[in-house]
Parts: C-alpha cells; sequence; structure tokens
C-alpha cells in the first residue's frame, strides 16, 4: 500500500506551490489527496486548473486515513481556507497526531489561524510575516525553516529547498 499525502488548497492557490509538491510526491510513490471546500476543480492564480477528489468534508482524521503529511499551498488560497472552520479542524488533527505539516508562501495562514504557531520557529512570504508573528511565530526570513514536524518555507523559489527538507521528513 502506498504511504499517503494530503494537500489542501482552494481557488487561487499558487500554482507552482501545488504542481511541485503533488507530483514531487507522487514520483516518491505517494498516493496524493487533493482536498478543497468543494471536490471538483479549483483554478490556480495562474490559471492552471487541478481537481480536487476530496471536499474539507470528506476528509477524516489523519491517523484512521494514514496521511503521513499534510501540505499547504500558498497563493490566496490560505486566506479563504483560514475562514473554513474544517481546514482549521484539519491542520489541528495533523499537529496533534505528530505527522509533519509543510506550508509554503501564505499556507502558514491556515496554521496561525488554527492557533499552531505559537514558539515555533516558521517562515512565510513576506507579507504574512506579520500575522504569523501576531499569532505567536518566531519568524525568520530564510528560504526554508525546519521546527519538528514543521516545514515552511517563503515562496516559489524556495521550493527546491523546500521539498528537500519536506522528503528528508517524511523518509
Amino acid at each position: 500500500m502506498k504511504p499517503k499525502a494530503l494537500i489542501v488548497s482552494a481557488d487561487a492557490f499558487e500554482d507552482s506551490e501545488l504542481l511541485y509538491p503533488y507530483y514531487r510526491l507522487q514520483e516518491a510513490g505517494y498516493q496524493v489527496d487533493l482536498a478543497a471546500p468543494k471536490a471538483g476543480t479549483i483554478t490556480g492564480k495562474n490559471g492552471y486548473t487541478f481537481t480536487a477528489n476530496l471536499s474539507l468534508a470528506d476528509v477524516e482524521d489523519a491517523g484512521s486515513c494514514g496521511y503521513k503529511l499534510l501540505l499547504l499551498p500558498g497563493g490566496k488560497a490560505p486566506e479563504a481556507l483560514k475562514a473554513i472552520p474544517k481546514a482549521l479542524d484539519i491542520a489541528r488533527d495533523f499537529a496533534g497526531s505528530g505527522a509533519p505539516i509543510a506550508a509554503i508562501c501564505h499556507g502558514p495562514q491556515v496554521l496561525a489561524a488554527a492557533g499552531l504557531l505559537r514558539g515555533r520557529k516558521a517562515t512565510c512570504y513576506k507579507s504574512v510575516a506579520e500575522e504569523i508573528t501576531a499569532a505567536g511565530a518566531l519568524y525568520e526570513d530564510s528560504e526554508t525553516v525546519v521546527d519538528k514536524n514543521l516545514v515552511t518555507a517563503r515562496q516559489p523559489s524556495d521550493l527546491p529547498a523546500f521539498m528537500r527538507a519536506v522528503m528528508t521528513m517524511i523518509g
């Protein structure tokens, strides 16, 4: 049975931040599920479309579903997701299970809204730094920051370092 990873996103995601991890995880042998507010097509900032095979409501707890990773791409999608209680519950469930969580660009907004960044080292896109700091994160302006089971990165150009850290974390 393949290991499983969950990507949570919505319309206006940063195209490369969803596509690069999705295909890199598949290349490593993972079954990758994509959850969005509703199952079906979501559209990136640059017009790329992707099919979410799950709605947020379809996602059960990380432990019972066997997910080894939660990944949160950036773009404008996290702004919408942070207002959806089920998206925050998914993040909290992964955090509670100890499973790795990876967030890039604006993705840490979801973790901040879920109350998961207090006392944690993290990075994000520069326009979100104040928001995650206000949520208690110890902000670092680095291409990738690893703090226990949390991997964060700033922007699309950080994807190679981000995915190296993610792949190292999930073995």
